[in-house]
């Protein structure tokens, strides 16, 4: 009888432990999930941010590291201050801005993640109106449990 009940306690504990680790597994997928949609989240919300023309919004997703390599720059633009001057001078003299995102493709590792996607938008700058598409890269870090856009690669597609 002792055997019995020392082979069921064994047969319990592997039973247990594999609920738990199956648990585990299921949470950790639901969990990257979910970071997977805040990411994107942050990304429509930085660009809701810009059609509504609130820069101070704006400023609150992009990281004090930021660097970007834009559209048509020739140059890596350094740092949130520059980030910021150079959108709000773009969203001063644009109305009707609207971007949207197409097939987006995230990676999270650890505190640092990275979303691809196509994108196209619209507007009107300087009187003048404009469509374009593109390819881009942001890269996101995780600090004091928000995801900050740290880095923008920006292509314009033909």
């Amino acid at each position: 009888m002792e055997r019995i009940n020392k082979n069921t306690s064994k047969i319990a504990f592997l039973l247990m432990s594999l609920i738990c680790l199956l648990q585990y597994s299921c949470n950790s997928k639901d969990d990257l999930a979910v970071e997977k949609e805040n990411i994107k989240n942050t990304l429509i919300a930085m660009w809701d941010a810009i059609e509504k023309e609130d820069m101070e919004a704006y400023a609150s997703y992009v990281h004090p590291e930021f660097t970007q390599f834009g559209e048509t720059d020739s140059i890596l633009r350094v740092g949130k201050a520059a980030e910021i001057t150079g959108v709000t001078e773009w969203v001063q003299e644009s109305k009707n801005i609207h971007t949207e995102m197409i097939d987006p493709r995230i990676s999270i590792r650890e505190n640092t993640a990275w979303i691809t996607y196509y994108w196209s938008d619209s507007g009107i700058t300087n009187g003048e109106t404009f469509a374009t598409k593109g390819k881009s890269t942001r890269i996101f870090v995780k600090e004091n449990g928000k995801w900050l856009c740290i880095h923008g690669h920006y292509t314009l597609l033909p």
